[in-house]
């Protein structure tokens, strides 16, 4: 019974991480808190899905921007937080518990925010994550006097954001020009913390396991593509022809879910070629809720594709079509700003803007657009790898293919 106590209370310090550590992978807790995280991410993508539907995409898209940005920022905070202090201790995983209870609160507060942009209890529900890493840097700064004024600096400047939402919630009048530009205001609070806490000294984060954490985002969030398609079979009944337009949606969201996993998981260097810009970390880290966003976007696009030939939407094919092509596009565009810019040369460097743009044509002008756009989307794949296949080939002095 002793040994049991001693290892629940084992208070282990919140030392700093190795950050050349090898084989650094991703640990359960972190897995287990990805899959919370996903529970608010699909909860946000459900109702963009019914507000496209129905015809509410205007109000519908700038809501979900507002609950994707702060899901994903708190997930994003707590991962570079792990990447450079998870001890796996008692504190640290009741720490960990209590962001993930906050983050099924905001799940759970969603619909409300978008029937009326009622901020309350979303507010409530990221403020109770944000303690949750307030009380982690302040455990942290306490333990790693190398990067105490850092730890400090993050504790401080997230309680200062927190108690700016609070305020806002308490006396802000939502739907006003006021409103959004002190939402506007409140966001650029959040952002800038990190920029100003890691000026005192940057946290040990470790490279390959902050590659590895966002690439299994990204896994989870495709899934929500994946069970789009499946809803498709389902909805098509027992009896699915060839010419069924449900069994044409689930082909191509199988065909653009597995594209755009290539995509991301392509053989060049997500962050090593960053390693030693500190400003270029901020702009893969940050820049990633463009593909992020766009993921979870495109799975709600099938969603109400789904609804629309089921005669359950109150939006044209095309508009269903868009409602996956955009966000699409946005991910092609994504993955160019945060990677292949830095990493590729020549045609390759821009190939995925090309195609991005080339998704966008189909969504909006041409026919059989979601048949086009499963093709781009492979095509994308294959084109890329080539031309990205070909610099290598010349890097090392051998000859193209």
């Amino acid at each position: 019974m002793r040994e049991i106590e001693g290892r629940l209370f084992d208070f282990r310090p919140f030392g700093p991480r190795d950050p050349e550590e090898s084989h650094r992978a991703a640990t359960p807790l972190e897995l287990f808190f990805d899959l919370v995280i996903v529970i608010a991410v699909a909860s946000a993508a459900e109702e963009l899905h019914h507000g496209i539907a129905h015809g509410h995409a205007a109000e519908a898209v700038p809501i979900f921007l507002l609950a994707f940005a702060a899901i994903w920022w708190a997930w994003m905070n707590y991962s570079w937080f792990a990447s450079a202090y998870d001890n796996d201790g008692p504190i640290y995983r009741l720490l960990s518990f209590w962001i993930m209870g906050g983050a099924l609160l905001l799940a759970a507060s969603i619909p409300r925010f978008y029937e009326g942009l009622e901020i309350t209890l979303p507010v409530i529900a990221y403020v109770v994550m944000r303690i949750g890493m307030v009380a982690l840097w302040l455990i942290a700064g306490r333990n790693d006097p190398k990067h105490r004024s850092t730890a400090y600096r993050y504790a401080g400047g997230i309680a200062l954001a927190q108690v700016f939402w609070v305020l806002l919630a308490l006396h802000g009048q939502p739907g006003t020009l006021e409103f959004t530009a002190l939402i506007v205001l409140g966001w650029l609070t959040e952002f800038a913390v990190p920029v100003y806490a890691e000026r005192a000294a940057r946290t040990p984060w470790h490279n390959d396991h902050i590659v590895e954490r966002y690439g299994l985002l990204e896994i989870i969030m495709l899934g929500e593509i994946l069970l789009a398609g499946s809803l498709a079979l389902a909805r098509g009944g027992e009896e699915i022809a060839l010419a069924s337009p449900f069994l044409h949606i689930a082909l191509a969201a199988l065909v653009i879910a597995l594209s755009m996993w290539w995509l991301y998981f392509s053989r060049e260097d997500h962050l090593r070629v960053h390693t030693e810009n500190v400003g270029l970390h901020f702009v893969w880290g940050y820049g990633h809720v463009v593909p992020f966003a766009g993921t979870a976007a495109v799975g709600a696009g099938f969603a109400v594709l789904v609804d629309v030939v089921a005669g359950k939407a109150e939006i044209p094919l095309r508009a269903g079509d868009i409602a996956v092509g955009l966000p699409l596009a946005a991910y092609m565009a994504g993955l160019w700003f945060v990677r292949d810019r830095f990493v590729l040369r020549g045609p390759a460097r821009h190939i995925l803007l090309v195609f991005a743009a080339l998704v966008l044509l189909a969504a909006f002008v041409l026919p059989a657009a979601l048949e086009l756009m499963a093709l781009f989307s492979a095509l994308s794949v294959f084109t890329r790898s080539a031309l990205a296949t070909s610099q290598r080939r010349r890097d090392k002095g051998a000859p193209a293919p």
